[in-house]
């Protein structure tokens, strides 16, 4: 007989992923594995707590120890959707099955979008192509301050990013030609993930991008797990991008973060409310500031700095909360391009019932972990995904 957890925390490593996948080459990623690849550069990862839940045991770690007696079930995950972004890797962990990818522009934006951009906002636009957010800032944001033109790029997710000085485009503006942005891409012809407002101040050689960033995302196709503990009257506590990616759909409260010790501290924090239902982090600097400008030993850094919250987060646990950890995509830091790579991502289950940890199934879609938490809370299960609950714990 299943005991229902009253609470489920989920953290989703963004971009940690664990070994390129089966149908890696079909992705231009043979040989990926973000994690491994770190723990390589780093010559050992120092991950003495995360070594306790047993990530060892999905697949050994170099620095990691495979401990005789893990405290969280484990197992890896593939993903079923058609791609390897954000919001697919996102929406498929609540139940949904993308089969057209978000497109991405790697030689930029095309002209008619630009010039219907440009006659709406009555401003220019300059950039236009992938770029690093602080590196595009250096080139053009002093022709921007000189001439008010929007500073338009892209990255290898499929976004649409502007950036504007504060006090050159007021924020209200900025927002409202993102909104612009949103509802001109609203359809199959460009299949945009998200507009986003960059938002920055400070002078040439000295510009800083604020905490005013704003992300605009598609609405999911369809119905998400979410949606359903929300309609039944659960919580679910977003924390960090967690509401964009989903454009506020089933979030019942969404907490901003600046970084990740920002929301490693709001989520421990968070542990001390009373709720009944998810509590949903995504911890985007992995990504960010670490994969896509391929700096494994800052990402290595950052996954240390992670694992030392790990105790206060297991201490503060009780003993009728759930704590998943996992990831939505791979961004090896030493493979090729700035771009994801489609990898297995880690599935470490934790509650304090558990007495030595075993290994899971491997599961077939980020799906089963949305039909889990569906599952648990006795709410609608999702079309795609297979609830492994029955496999956690029995009496």
């Amino acid at each position: 007989m299943i005991k229902a957890f009253k609470r489920v925390f989920l953290i989703v490593l963004d971009s940690v992923g664990i070994g390129e996948a089966p149908d890696a080459a079909a992705f231009n990623d043979v040989g990926a594995d973000t994690l491994g690849h770190i723990a390589e550069h780093m010559d050992g990862l120092n991950m003495p707590n995360i070594s306790k839940l047993g990530l060892s045991h999905i697949r050994e770690i170099k620095g990691i120890d495979k401990v005789a007696n893990p405290v969280a079930h484990y197992t890896k995950m593939e993903e079923a959707s058609n791609g390897k972004d954000t919001m697919t890797g996102h929406w498929e962990m609540m139940g949904l099955h993308i089969d057209q990818p978000f497109q991405t522009f790697p030689n930029g934006f095309p002209n008619d979008l630009l010039d219907a951009l440009k006659k709406a906002t009555g401003r220019g636009i300059i950039g236009n192509k992938p770029a690093s957010g602080t590196e595009i800032l250096d080139e053009l944001g002093e022709a921007h301050i000189k001439t008010g033109d929007l500073i338009v790029y892209t990255s290898a997710d499929s976004v649409l990013q502007i950036a504007a000085h504060e006090a050159v485009v007021p924020l209200d503006e900025l927002y409202q030609i993102c909104e612009t942005a949103r509802a001109m891409t609203m359809n199959d012809k460009y299949m945009i993930g998200r507009i986003i407002a960059r938002p920055f101040v400070g002078k040439p050689g000295a510009f800083e991008r604020t905490s005013n960033r704003h992300d605009y995302a598609l609405k999911p196709f369809g119905r998400t797990v979410m949606n359903e503990l929300k309609d039944a009257g659960l919580d679910v506590v977003a924390i960090g991008k967690i509401s964009d990616i989903y454009d506020g759909e089933g979030v019942t409260e969404a907490i901003r973060t600046t970084d990740n010790d920002d929301g490693m501290e709001k989520f421990t924090q968070s542990i001390d409310q009373d709720f009944h239902g998810l509590n949903f982090l995504n911890l985007v600097d992995f990504d960010a500031k670490y994969g896509h400008r391929r700096d494994p030993q800052g990402y290595g850094e950052a996954l240390e700095a992670f694992d030392r919250y790990l105790p206060e987060v297991l201490t503060k646990l009780a003993e009728d909360d759930l704590l998943i950890i996992t990831a939505d995509h791979g961004n090896d830091p030493v493979h090729h391009g700035t771009d994801h790579t489609r990898e297995y991502v880690p599935l470490l289950v934790h509650h304090k019932r558990i007495d030595t940890g075993k290994a899971l199934p491997i599961r077939k879609s980020f799906a089963d972990i949305g039909a889990t938490i569906a599952d648990n809370f006795n709410v609608k299960l999702p079309e795609y995904g297979e609830s492994f609950l029955t496999d956690l714990i029995e009496d």
